[in-house]
């Protein structure tokens, strides 16, 4: 299966890094390019990449419209990216909105190379329904949001949705609170080493008196939380910490170095 995305800055130029592996950089877009806005939708792929890659966003923009228009997969997500971050385009979430509800509703075929990019639009729609978008027709919508990570997390496997779905069913947010179903989910992500499901699944079990298991991976997260994550993730393993006998800390520290060492398996 393709690599799946979310909507981040990081992930985004990752995603077009490994899209320029699929073909050989076009000329520039001109006279003497041999492309424009009745070339095949891939052509004009190729060259909106090229274009974003030189830092030409206004001719990357264009490209991608005409590309979207003749039904690229790939060159709608780029830009409903474009739309979401401000990237070479004025900042429109609403824009966004649309082309990745554009994605999501054509649906995949099993297997098929769109699928990363059908995933990534369920992620980006998920997250935009549970916030809202100010001063537009999409209002906070939780039941909607908690439905489109159950898809993402059951059919696709993807630990960021299981990870946001067990969260929301922790809170109770778009459904009624489980925290069995909740421990599911985060466990599942766990497995796949997503380093805040890890974190907050140690936290549930050090709360239910699981001591030295929880502190082994709320420790085990800190090896591989981003710089975004780290402080919460950080304050939680501290927290745990003080309230832990100095056995109990040892002993999960030699722990948390084994589920490290197994991608955050047992």
């Amino acid at each position: 299966m393709p690599l799946i995305l979310h909507r981040s800055m990081g992930l985004w130029a990752a995603g077009l890094m490994l899209a320029a592996a699929a073909f050989n950089p076009c000329a520039a877009f001109d006279i003497n390019s041999g492309v424009s806005k009745e070339s095949g939708p891939f052509d004009l792929f190729k060259f909106g990449f090229k274009a974003y890659k030189n830092g030409q966003k206004q001719d990357a923009v264009e490209a991608y419209k005409y590309a979207a228009e003749k039904g690229h997969t790939g060159s709608r997500w780029a830009l409903a990216n474009m739309y979401a971050f401000g990237d070479g385009v004025a900042k429109n979430d609403f824009e966004a909105f649309k082309i990745y509800n554009e994605i999501a509703s054509q649906g995949v075929e099993p297997g098929s190379e769109d699928t990363g990019f059908f995933v990534n639009a369920l992620l980006s729609l998920a997250d935009y329904y549970r916030h809202g978008i100010p001063g537009s027709p999409v209002r906070v919508d939780l039941s909607q949001a908690r439905q489109l990570y159950f898809q993402a997390a059951s059919t696709f496997g993807v630990a960021e949705a299981q990870f946001q779905l067990a969260k929301m069913i922790m809170a109770g947010e778009g459904g009624a609170p489980n925290m069995q179903q909740a421990k599911k989910w985060l466990n599942q992500a766990r497995k796949s080493g997503h380093p805040g499901a890890m974190a907050v699944f140690g936290n549930v079990l050090f709360q239910e008196g699981q001591t030295v298991r929880g502190l082994a991976f709320l420790t085990a997260a800190l090896d591989r939380c981003s710089q975004k994550d780290c402080p919460w993730m950080q304050q939680l393993q501290e927290d745990a910490f003080s309230l832990s006998s100095e056995r109990d800390r040892r002993t999960a520290i030699v722990l948390s170095q084994q589920f490290a060492a197994n991608g955050g398996d047992e």
